[in-house]
Parts: structure tokens; sequence; C-alpha cells
């Protein structure tokens, strides 16, 4: 759970994981437990995934967040600290912070390749905040060196079909803007250091 912060995960995954690499047998319905104890306690919390144009929720897999981030590191003995997900859990920690109820956006896109063969693709949002009648949708984006990877970033965004505010969170940039497809564009720094940052 400590390696796998902002990964798609289940109890049957992880059983087949400590089959395989530990070669350890655990059957999924402990380690299902396991993880409930887990978020009874509030160590860890979990996202659910939500089908925005179908509005329903996905049951599995779900996405799980360390509560405390020092905890987290320290149980890795501060080994793997990979920036882009330290970065999507504080921003996760912090809209909860902020009252908002947290899923994962689920965009299903159909299109057609050059052959004219049809290709399905599940393309995700990483949060979809919802507050009484506000909602957000947020990208986190560590880097963003160029144009591309900005129009990568903001597809899923593109699609949701809505006019709820569309947001991409990075790590530097050197004051809030919002781009020509009107999607606002912060810094992680603006946007925890300012309450009201999503009101921009």
């Amino acid at each position: 759970m400590s390696s796998g912060i902002g990964s798609l995960t289940n109890p049957t995954k992880l059983s087949a994981t400590f089959r395989s690499v530990k070669q350890k047998t655990i059957s999924k319905t402990t380690i299902g437990n396991y993880i409930d104890y887990l978020c009874d306690s509030f160590l860890i919390d979990r996202a659910v995934r939500y089908d925005i144009k179908g509005r329903k929720y996905i049951d599995t897999p779900v996405k799980y967040y360390f509560t405390d981030m020092g905890l987290r590191n320290a149980r890795l003995n501060f080994r793997q600290l990979e920036e882009t997900h330290t970065m999507e859990n504080v921003i996760f920690n912090e809209l909860k912070i902020r009252g908002f109820n947290v899923d994962v956006g689920v965009i299903v896109h159909n299109s057609t390749d050059s052959n004219g063969k049809n290709i399905r693709k599940q393309l995700e949002i990483d949060f979809v905040c919802n507050k009484g009648s506000r909602r957000y949708y947020i990208q986190s984006a560590y880097a963003m060196p160029d144009q591309e990877k900005m129009v990568q970033e903001q597809r899923s965004l593109m699609l949701t079909g809505d006019a709820f505010k569309k947001i991409i969170i990075t790590k530097e940039i050197p004051t809030p803007y919002y781009n020509d497809d009107g999607v606002l564009v912060m810094s992680i720094y603006d946007f925890l250091l300012n309450s009201n940052s999503l009101e921009q």
C-alpha cells in the first residue's frame, strides 16, 4: 500500500502480488479486511472511481492515499520518494481538509483508428471534487515542459462535456493563469498556500 499510493489497486491484485513475489498465500478477503482497518484508523483514505458520463460509481479497483506522508515514507524507510505520487497525495489530502468529497474520474472515449476500427479508451481525471453544488475537475501534473504535455494532461478534462471548472496543478508555474481552453493552471504552492485557490 505504501509503495502504490495513487495507483489503482484491490485486494485480489494484492493477494496475487503476495503469491508471486513473497510466495505467501493471503486471501483477498483478509487483505480487504486489513485495508478496511487501515481506513477506519485514518491511516489511509480511499478514492473511488466515478464514471462521469455514466454518472455511476465503479467499485473496484480503488485508489488509496496516506493521510500522513511522513508515516508512509517511514514505512518505506525513505526509499521511494517519487515526487509525482507525493504531489498527488498532498493534493488529495488538501482537498479532503477543505471538505470536498473526492473521487477518481473515469471517462469512456470511443474513437476510430486509421483503419476504421473502433477504439474504446478509459481516460482518467485524477480528482473529481464535490462540495454541495460545486464541482471541480483536477489533474495533478508534476511537470508540463511543452504544449504537447499540456494537451495530454487536459484531454480527459475537455471530454467531460460539462461546464464545471477544470484545473491542472503542476509543480512550478510563476502565476496562475487560464489557458486557451479555459483550464486554470496553477502551481502546487499557489494551491496549498491560498485556501480560495480553486475560486480564482
